[in-house]
C-alpha cells in the first residue's frame, strides 16, 4: 500500500503524471484540478496516494495534493456505484470542504455536475456521507460555489481557452496560465498570457 509519494514531476499528462522517486518513475492518476496545480515539470512534488484494485486494469495509483482529498475519494468510492473516475469527477467540481457543504445542505445539483454522476447517485452520495468527516477544515456554504464556472470570463479563462483551441490539453493550459499569471501579475492581458503560456509549453 502506497499512502504518499514525494518526488520530481516527470511528465504531466491529461488524465495522470509521472512522479520520479530516486529513478523509479509511478504513473500516477490525478484529476483535472490536481493536474493544473501540480508544480512544474522538473520540480518536486508531495502526493497522498490510494490504491484501489481494478479487475480489468489490476492496481491503479490516484494521486491527491491534501490528505482530505484523499478522504473524500475513500469515503466516495465505498458508495455503490461510485467508481474511481467518478469520485475524482466530484473532487474535480468540488473541493472537500465543498462536498462538505453540498451534502449538509442536500445540494444534489452541485454533485450532479461531475461527470458521470446522475442524479439517483448524486442522491446517493448525499445520504450515504451524511455525518462523514470529508474535510480537514468547516464546509462550505457559499452559493456561489453551483454557479456555471465560465458564469466570469477572465484574462486567464481566455488564455486558457485560446491555448485549448491551439490543441492543448486542458490542465496543461490550465497549469501554464496559471504559471503565466503569478509571474506577470494580476494586470496581465490575454496576449500576454498567451505569449508567456506559449513560451512555457516550448520548454
Amino acid at each position: 500500500m502506497i499512502g504518499r509519494l514525494r518526488g520530481v514531476v516527470a511528465e504531466i499528462g491529461e488524465e495522470d503524471c509521472l512522479i520520479d522517486v530516486g529513478g523509479v518513475g509511478y504513473v500516477v492518476r490525478c484529476g483535472a484540478k490536481t493536474l493544473s496545480r501540480l508544480p512544474p515539470i522538473g520540480e518536486e512534488a508531495v502526493l497522498h496516494t490510494e490504491n484501489p484494485w481494478s479487475e480489468q486494469l489490476g492496481p491503479q495509483l490516484y494521486g491527491f495534493l491534501a490528505r482530505d482529498e484523499r478522504r473524500a475519494f475513500v469515503l466516495l468510492r465505498a458508495i455503490q456505484g461510485v467508481g474511481p473516475k467518478a469520485a475524482m469527477a466530484v473532487l474535480d467540481v468540488a473541493t472537500p470542504a465543498e462536498l462538505a457543504g453540498a451534502v449538509a445542505r442536500e445540494d444534489k445539483a452541485l454533485i450532479g455536475r461531475a461527470n458521470g454522476v446522475g442524479p439517483k447517485l448524486a442522491q446517493r452520495i448525499v445520504t450515504e456521507l451524511k455525518d462523514k468527516p470529508i474535510s480537514d477544515g468547516p464546509a462550505v456554504f457559499s452559493p456561489d460555489i453551483a454557479a456555471p464556472r465560465a458564469a466570469a470570463p477572465s484574462a486567464a479563462g481566455e488564455a486558457v481557452s485560446a491555448l485549448m483551441g491551439l490543441g492543448v490539453a486542458e490542465p496543461m493550459a490550465r497549469r501554464v496560465v496559471e504559471q503565466a499569471h503569478l509571474r506577470l501579475g494580476e494586470d496581465a492581458d490575454v496576449s500576454a498570457l498567451i505569449k508567456a503560456g506559449l513560451q512555457e509549453l516550448g520548454r
